[in-house]
């Protein structure tokens, strides 16, 4: 063989061998810039879920807030409607004081036995033995007020000092926005 054809090959082979390293490069860097920009569209996907997430914790921290707004709303009215009841039976009271034919201790009595059997709202509440005079009651009287997306609800029960149930009852109607 010829010189020449040899140094012909050879160059043909290193010119052959030097296309195919840049062939592998540029597919390599097209690859790599295919694996970047899937990597963008997943980190604006995620960006969006996050902020979607976001906006849904916002929105529920302003339920809650507004729950609580509700609760503590309806503990104030549970506790005005409580001291405007203590202050009809110490006026009930005050007024058998004066009576000369009526008993205060018997007036006491009816009064918490009427507040008891008309479903009176309130968190506490004075029934039975402590109606009757005695400090060692343990009844309690409960008042829950729950409102949901379409209605309100109030339940009111009442447990003796033994821990049952005397009343429960609990009343449902739509809900009334303000």
């Amino acid at each position: 063989m010829d010189t020449g054809v040899i140094i012909a090959i050879v160059a043909a082979a290193l010119i052959l061998l030097a296309v195919l390293w840049f062939a592998g490069r540029k597919g390599r860097e097209r690859r790599f810039e295919t694996r970047r920009h899937e990597a963008r569209e997943i980190r604006r996907e995620a960006e969006v879920g996050t902020a979607q997430a976001d906006r849904t914790r916002a929105e529920a921290d302003v339920q809650a807030a507004e729950a609580r707004r509700q609760e503590a709303q309806a503990r104030e009215h549970a506790a005005a409607a409580d001291e405007q009841h203590r202050e009809a039976r110490e006026r009930h009271i005050e007024a058998a004081e004066k009576d000369p034919d009526a008993d205060p201790d018997e007036v006491a009595a009816q009064f918490d036995r009427e507040r008891a059997e008309g479903g009176a709202v309130g968190t506490t509440g004075t029934t039975g033995a402590a109606a009757a005079g005695t400090s060692d009651d343990q009844s309690v009287e409960h008042h829950e007020h729950t409102s949901e997306a379409g209605e309100e609800r109030e339940r009111h029960y009442e447990r003796d000092s033994n821990g049952e149930v005397v009343r429960d009852e609990q009343y449902e109607r739509p809900r009334s926005d303000r």
